[in-house]
Order: structure tokens, then C-alpha cells, then sequence
């Protein structure tokens, strides 16, 4: 059954893809220290989506195993999603510090309520334009740099790109014609994703490169597969069919607010006053996005019981 708006079930997804891809930033630059970028991407996604899969089809019946069309949808939500905006951030980030990075990720519901206005119609109330702003600001405050360094092109120009594809990404699933198993849905975006960057990753000859693999980046991208992609992103797809979108979307103001902490508590990093007013405005930022949409709200793409393709 879905959820009107938002459960106890909805708020536990959200506190997971808060906590955990908030973390996430951390593990993928200790993955991506001894195991080139598109390999890490491809081990990640195809591990992940194999064995949900696995456990997915088992869940379900016969009449509910995906087609063509369902692979196609799950292909171009994998591509959006996975290889252009994950995988983007991964390669940004070996050009871009993370502070910068998730400047420009944090613009993802800012990106997702101009799509969502201008291909759904979907209006924004002035609450939710405030908070789109205020967010976007302590994000900004949040990341800005402190020193003379500025922003590498390709990196700044590659996450912006993945913030995009990401955002678009996320709308198209909401209506594509992908399985009824939100859980299905994910495991074979996954597979697709990291299907192709296995193949780039081959085009580019990185697994001939690696020489060694330190245990560090093992754990990490163990942790990638089972929190990051396992846990957190199937419960990011299954939000993308019970709730709003300016609701899932506030992720990306949080997910800074984690990595800050984890950089204090890790790696004894200071936080300072800035630190503190910032995330001050991106916690109000989620409050004036959560709130600006009554609590019946449900995306239109998915009734209840019934697959994306009908409900449109």
C-alpha cells in the first residue's frame, strides 16, 4: 500500500538516504584511491543489483517478471542515475575537492523543481521556492572554499552535469513503465548501470592498470555496495513512487551536513562558525520543503497496487 505523504516508513527511508549518502562522499574517495573510477562504479552497481535481483524475483510472481520495456525504462533510469550522476561525482572528485562537489550536487532539488514545473506542470508553492533558496545558500556557505583554490572546468562542468542527469533521472522513474517491486525496479537499474561502465571501463583499460588494491578502498566499496547501493538507493527509488519530490529531494542539503560531521569526527577536522550557520539554513531549508505540501500528497505516478504506466 502507499503511503499518503509521509509515514513512519517514509521517514525511516529518508533518514537512511540522509545518514548514509551523506557518508557515502568519504567511502567513494577511499574506493577510488587504488581502484580506477569506472571499474569501482561497475563492481559497485553490478554486485548490488545482482543480488537484489536475486532476492527481488523471488519476492514476486510470474506475471510480475520484467519485459523489454521494463529493462529499457530501468536502462535509461540506470544511465541517468548511476553512470552520469554517481559515477560523475566519482570522477569529479578526483579533480574537485568535496567541498565544491557538494556545492554543486546540493543544486539537485533546485534542478528537480524546474524540471518537475516544466515538463509536469507541478507548481511550487512560494514556501518551497524560499526553501529551495535558503538550502541552496548554506550549501553554499557550507562548501565555499577558504583559500585561493578554484574550481577545476571539466570537474565543475562534469558534477554539474551529474546533478542534471541525476535530477532528470529521478523524475523520468517516477513515471516510467519499470516493475510494480520498487525493489525489482532498482535491482535492474543497477545492473544496467554498472553493465555499462563495465564496458567503459573496459573501452578505457582500466582493470589492466590496477596494480594494487589496498584494504581500505576494499572496505569501502564493500560499503558502497551494501549501504550505499543495497540500503540507500532502493530506498531513494521507493521514495521516488510514495512521496513528493520536493521531499526527496531535500537529501542532497543533508547529505553535506553528514560528510562535514564524519570529516570532524574521522579525520578531526574543525568546525567552525560557518560550519554551524550553515547548517543551521539548510535544517530550515528542510523544514520549508517538508512542509510546503499538504501531507496527503502522493506522486501521480503511482497509485496505490497499480505499476507507473497506468497511473499516468
Amino acid at each position: 500500500m502507499i503511503l499518503r505523504g509521509r509515514g513512519p516508513r517514509v521517514w525511516g527511508a529518508l533518514a537512511i538516504v540522509y545518514v548514509v549518502w551523506g557518508s557515502t562522499y568519504l567511502a567513494i574517495l577511499l574506493a577510488i584511491r587504488t581502484i580506477p573510477v569506472f571499474t569501482m562504479g561497475a563492481l559497485r552497481f553490478l554486485i548490488a543489483g545482482a543480488i537484489l535481483y536475486v532476492w527481488a524475483v523471488r519476492q514476486g510472481d510470474r506475471a510480475d517478471r520484467p519485459g523489454w520495456r521494463q529493462w529499457r525504462a530501468a536502462a535509461i533510469v540506470g544511465v541517468a542515475l548511476l553512470v552520469l550522476g554517481n559515477t560523475g561525482v566519482a570522477w569529479a572528485e578526483t579533480r574537485v575537492d568535496t567541498g565544491i562537489a557538494s556545492l554543486v550536487i546540493a543544486t539537485i532539488p533546485l534542478w528537480m523543481a524546474l524540471f518537475d514545473r516544466a515538463a509536469y506542470g507541478q507548481r511550487l508553492t512560494r514556501t518551497a521556492v524560499s526553501g529551495l533558496l535558503v538550502g541552496l545558500a548554506g550549501a553554499g556557505l557550507l562548501a565555499g572554499p577558504t583559500g585561493p583554490d578554484h574550481i577545476d572546468v571539466a570537474g565543475g562542468g562534469v558534477l554539474l552535469a551529474a546533478a542534471i542527469a541525476w535530477s532528470a533521472g529521478s523524475l523520468y522513474a517516477r513515471r516510467a513503465p519499470l516493475p510494480r517491486r520498487p525493489l525489482l525496479g532498482a535491482s535492474m537499474e543497477m545492473l544496467t548501470g554498472g553493465a555499462i561502465l563495465a564496458l567503459i571501463a573496459l573501452s578505457l583499460g582500466e582493470p589492466a592498470r590496477v596494480d594494487h588494491v589496498s584494504t581500505q578502498s576494499l572496505l569501502a566499496l564493500a560499503y558502497l555496495i551494501v549501504f550505499g547501493s543495497l540500503i540507500a538507493f532502493s530506498a531513494y527509488i521507493w521514495l521516488l513512487r510514495v512521496t513528493s519530490t520536493a521531499l526527496v529531494s531535500t537529501y542532497a542539503y543533508v547529505n553535506p551536513i553528514v560528510a562535514v560531521s564524519l570529516g570532524w569526527a574521522v579525520e578531526n577536522e574543525p568546525i567552525g562558525i560557518r560550519t554551524v550557520v550553515a547548517g543551521g539554513m539548510i535544517l530550515t531549508a528542510v523544514a520549508l520543503i517538508v512542509s510546503s505540501s499538504p501531507a496527503g500528497e502522493r506522486p501521480r505516478a503511482a497509485a496505490a497496487g497499480a505499476a507507473p504506466a497506468r497511473a499516468r
